[in-house]
């Protein structure tokens, strides 16, 4: 089977505003298969953010491999890894990065505006009500609660049916109650059948998934069975 991730020897640098180059990632080989529940975790500066952004395809000033369902995203132009991007990968961020004023639904409908999708408004509800929210439909999502807010995350992120739901920090801002409760959520997405690949610094929140990576300085350091 193609594994969903496959990175190998992945290294990544920037230059300061000053010239000097600061490495981020040092060589990191990570495979992920489809419907593992993997965690990453490492301290501030470990290098988590930038493989984030790197497998979420945000960033592509990557030397090394990296292939998603077996594609190799050098050779992706940037409306192609535009498209993959918004097929193949959902995203849930610690700061939701919701439209305010828009309504729940609405909101999880955004993604089906970059590429017109067949019963874009029947898979919505259909998220929304998975995510527990279907009493919310109509709410705008400044009316919500934090962990509200999180469920919506998730139902967007889930609406293109992606290979890979891409978790980054997705509790940080919530408290333990609310944050466990979304930890469930995604364990129940996991249990369904999806790939979860979740960036946290909290070993609570890690031990939801099967396999832990831990990394430091830019180097997978270890990988451990939760």
């Amino acid at each position: 089977m193609i594994p969903v991730v496959e990175l190998q020897r992945v290294q990544r640098t920037y230059r300061s505003g000053g010239g000097v180059l600061t490495p981020a990632l040092r060589g990191v080989d990570l495979s992920v298969e489809s419907g593992e529940f993997v965690a990453i975790m490492g301290a501030s500066g470990s290098g988590k953010s930038t493989l984030m952004n790197i497998i979420g395809l945000l960033d592509r000033g990557f030397v090394g491999t990296y292939a998603l369902d077996g594609l190799d995203v050098r050779t992706m132009s940037e409306n192609e890894a535009a498209t993959a991007r918004n097929e193949r990968i959902g995203f849930v961020f610690q700061q939701f990065h919701l439209l305010p004023r828009a309504t729940v639904l609405d909101n999880v409908l955004l993604p089906a505006t970059y590429r017109r999708t067949r019963d874009a408004r029947a898979r919505a509800l259909e998220v929304i009500e998975r995510v527990g929210l279907a009493d919310r439909v109509g709410h705008r999502s400044n009316q919500l609660s934090g962990g509200q807010m999180q469920r919506v995350a998730i139902a967007r992120a889930l609406l293109m049916r992606p290979s890979l739901v891409l978790a980054d920090e997705p509790t940080g801002n919530l408290d333990s109650q609310t944050a466990h409760d979304v930890m469930k959520l995604l364990g129940e997405l996991h249990d369904d059948g999806s790939t979860v690949l979740l960036i946290t610094h909290e070993h609570d929140i890690a031990e939801h998934a099967q396999r832990v990576v831990h990394l430091r300085d830019g180097r997978v350091v270890d990988e451990v069975a939760a």
